[in-house]
């Protein structure tokens, strides 16, 4: 049962808020993480914004969370990046939540030899830069993806997340890109190491079947799918696996939760 899960990893876009807008229920969810003791990481695919920038994102939006309850694919790019390349350099497409990242790391920026080029979200892609980034390729860069998700959910509706901005690199270079986020396991040990908590103790809450869920279902613990983001009842039906709980919002977690307690 929810109710019996010490530790919950948790996704935000589409999951806590749509851009700028907080989605039904995620006030109430996070009040109920803390009121009944419960650990919590939030682990995101974006790779636009720091752990303090998230922090005060929530706060503006009236949920006040510390910088230490979120991980990031770009502070999981920046760490598998160090631990493969202590020394190494980036050419990178991607925003400052990325490039700080990668800075704090101690890795370097490198336009004209770099080690590796980087894409991530990022509001400065342009023609210019996919074409230095398929010249780096071919000279001997590896090609690094933040995380694999082709869309995201906005405001607006759905937009191009870093999966479809690798397509043409991926495309004109004939390289296979490595993507570091959700579900790659690299990103759920940390968040496994960070909670210190079990497989049987954990669920994790997401939107995506191709990044949330299937990363819960790999790493065997409790899957909660909300359709408050990309998918919905009939995408869910496409795929071999399935959530151990859809629900319509992060806020029928907590109704759940006290249903079972007799609440």
């Amino acid at each position: 049962m929810i109710e019996e899960k010490d530790a919950f990893i948790i996704d935000m876009d589409g999951v806590i808020y749509h851009g700028s807008r907080l989605l039904e229920g995620a006030k109430e969810f996070v009040e109920w993480l803390r009121r009944t003791g419960k650990k919590f990481l939030f682990l995101t695919n974006s790779s636009q914004r720091s752990p303090r920038e998230l922090s005060q994102k929530l706060a503006r939006l009236g949920i006040e969370v510390d910088e230490d309850h979120f991980y990031t694919s770009a502070l999981a790019t920046a760490d598998f990046l160090k631990s493969q390349s202590p020394q190494g350099s980036c050419f990178v497409i991607g925003d400052t939540g990325l490039t700080n990242a990668l800075y704090d790391a101690g890795l370097t920026m490198n336009e004209v030899n770099p080690d590796y080029v980087v894409v991530g979200e990022s509001h400065n892609y342009t023609y210019a830069r996919i074409q230095e980034a398929v010249h780096l390729v071919l000279k001997g860069a590896k090609l690094i993806g933040t995380n694999p998700d082709v869309t995201g959910p906005s405001e607006e509706g759905i937009v191009p997340a870093t999966g479809a901005l690798m397509a043409p690199i991926k495309l004109a270079t004939g390289r296979e890109p490595y993507f570091v986020g959700k579900p790659n396991p690299l990103m759920m040990r940390h968040a496994m190491r960070t909670l210190g908590a079990d497989h049987e103790e954990t669920a994790i809450v997401g939107d995506r079947m191709d990044t949330d869920i299937v990363a819960g279902t790999e790493a065997e613990i409790e899957t909660i799918l909300v359709l408050s983001g990309v998918t919905d009842e009939t995408e869910l039906r496409r795929y071999a696996y399935q959530p151990d709980h859809v629900l319509q919002s992060v806020g029928d977690i907590v109704r759940l939760a006290e249903d079972e307690n007799g609440d």
